[in-house]
């Protein structure tokens, strides 16, 4: 195994850390434009607050998506070959989910709540079945020698599997009304602090199952023991934090810890899964390890080179955008435009 393998891995992880930190919010506040908005001003007040960033957070996962590509090619292709109705669902819920920006915008005010319901879903089929996909892969399916999947339904949809989705949208959710509770002000920002509060609750008990289900109906505890508790420590760590912040009002610090909690748990399955990419639950000599899946030298050296010339020009972009970005939606500008 050489340096730039397992460098291009750390990347990855890097990349859908990213990814969950930054788009995560999204997610969470169009799930909260329903269910936490109570009229149509304050809907107008949810979507202003991300409007202007949620498009650039998605490039996260595309560019996840092209590394994996060029990086590891096996993977992506055993990964996407295996989960390719998933993904189909995943993919219509980012298309109805980036369209109903548009036909909202353009909407008679009567007809803003079907747009407004569209975004809701579209904010919770992403996460939910992006769970689905990590945890029953983590879980391990029927891969072959030759990698390729022949599952059936209950391989994809399982006790565990249902645990990660739900887990992964809640804390999606709660890392949006972090970010509503950072970035708005009024009875919304109050109203979001609260739900957080209580959910926060809910979501313990989820990481209790979550790391009880993780213990026993995967090999992450045997394989690197020290790695998954620490993990699943900093997991629940971050998320104590980001409950006490809430309480205490310190906004920044709780959108924070919430996003580290959803970092923590990418952490926690590209550790686990190392030195495989993907497990195999037929046998283990089955497994796809990262030397099999990994690109040639030359690629993964190109690789490189392009990313230590692009990247710093696109984590600038991204500081800028949201440095333009930073001051608070406030309810009365929202509601005179609403008219």
């Amino acid at each position: 195994m050489s340096f730039l393998q397992i460098l291009w891995f750390i990347l990855l992880g890097v990349l859908f850390s990213g990814f969950f930190f930054l788009d995560g919010f999204d997610y969470g506040i169009g799930m909260a434009v329903p269910t936490l908005a109570h009229d149509e001003a304050e809907r107008e007040q949810l979507i202003e607050s991300f409007g202007p960033v949620w498009d650039a957070n998605e490039v996260w996962l595309i560019t996840a998506g092209g590394a994996m590509f060029a990086s590891y090619p096996n993977w992506y292709a055993a990964l996407f070959s295996g989960y390719y109705l998933i993904f189909f669902i995943i993919l219509i819920g980012l298309i109805i989910r980036g369209v109903s920006f548009e036909f909202r915008a353009h909407s008679p005010l009567e007809k803003k709540h079907i747009w407004e319901n569209t975004l809701a879903s579209g904010s919770f089929i992403v996460p939910f079945f992006f769970g689905i996909v990590f945890i029953s892969m983590i879980k391990g399916m029927p891969f072959d020698a030759q990698t390729n999947m022949n599952a059936h339904f209950f391989d994809y949809i399982n006790w565990f599997s249902l645990v990660g989705g739900i887990a992964l949208t809640l804390l999606c959710y709660l890392h949006g009304l972090n970010y509503i509770a950072l970035k708005t002000t009024g009875a919304i920002q109050k109203r979001a602090q609260q739900y957080a509060n209580k959910l926060y609750y809910v979501l313990y008990a989820g990481e209790v199952i979550f790391a009880l289900l993780l213990l026993f109906q995967t090999d992450f505890l045997r394989v690197h023991p020290v790695a998954t508790v620490l993990c699943l420590l900093l997991i629940v760590a971050f998320s104590v934090i980001a409950h006490v912040s809430v309480h205490t009002n310190k906004q920044g610090l709780a959108f924070i810890m919430s996003g580290l909690t959803m970092v923590a748990l990418v952490v926690l399955i590209f550790a686990g899964l190392f030195p495989r990419v993907l497990i195999s639950s037929i046998s283990p000599k089955y497994d796809l390890m990262i030397t099999g899946a990994s690109s040639s030298p030359y690629t993964l050296t190109v690789m490189t080179i392009a990313t230590c010339i692009l990247l710093p020009f696109i984590l600038a972009y991204t500081i800028w955008a949201y440095w333009i970005f930073r001051k608070r939606v406030a309810m009365p500008r929202v509601s005179a435009a609403s008219k």
